[in-house]
């Protein structure tokens, strides 16, 4: 019996080590990936161009509000697209974004929201089917081909601006990357920011092999 007993005892401290070794190990990974994701945020590149004029300027979306009004996010990088555009950085606007967070068409919203401020129909383009950021850079991509356009301002809010900067790098485009002045006074906080640091770090380990372009 005490034999028996022993033996469940020392069965019981193994599991109980091996336990501890892989919550060990699982910790060192999630900690690698987390600091991998910072790093690449911060190091993201912002353009591969020396440029200053390009064939489009790109707004990526963000959800409408629940009644399909613009939010401040969204219209702060619409506002920015505009600017640049009246500062002749491109003759045309894609506005990139679908029903993503509720049924109204992120790019659809925003094109309205820019030919309010005066950009003429002529020079809006839409992508209306994607859902996230790297959709987003596909479905342009196909646009831009569609038309042989190969040069691109990407327009998004800082905090969103180092992850799409890391996928569009992989396009075959000349591209940079520009940053829309925030509307809010805390567009978002530490929230958003760790958000963002996960959805980079689901990029880096998945999606960047996982959902790339198709040709």
């Amino acid at each position: 019996m005490r034999t028996a007993r022993r033996r469940i005892a020392t069965v019981r401290r193994k599991v109980r080590s091996s336990g501890r070794r892989w919550l060990l190990i699982s910790s060192a990974v999630v900690a690698g990936i987390g600091l991998w994701a910072i790093l690449a945020r911060h190091f993201a590149p912002v353009s591969n161009t020396n440029q200053t004029r390009f064939d489009a300027i790109v707004v990526l979306g963000s959800p409408a509000d629940s009644d399909g009004n613009p939010t401040p996010e969204q219209l702060a990088r619409v506002t920015e697209g505009v600017r640049e555009y009246e500062r002749d950085v491109a003759p045309r606007i894609i506005f990139a974004g679908g029903a993503a967070g509720n049924r109204f068409v992120e790019a659809q919203v925003m094109a309205r929201a820019a030919e309010a401020q005066g950009i003429p129909s002529s020079a809006v383009f839409l992508e209306p089917q994607s859902r996230n950021t790297m959709q987003n850079a596909c479905n342009v991509l196909h646009v831009m081909k569609s038309h042989g356009w190969d040069s691109a301002e990407i327009v998004t809010t800082a905090q969103h601006l180092p992850r799409a900067s890391l996928i569009f790098d992989r396009l075959p485009i000349q591209w940079r990357a520009h940053a829309a002045p925030s509307m809010e006074a805390d567009p978002g906080g530490f929230s958003r920011s760790a958000m963002e640091t996960l959805k980079t770090a689901r990029y880096l380990v998945y999606a960047s092999w996982a959902d790339r372009c198709k040709p």
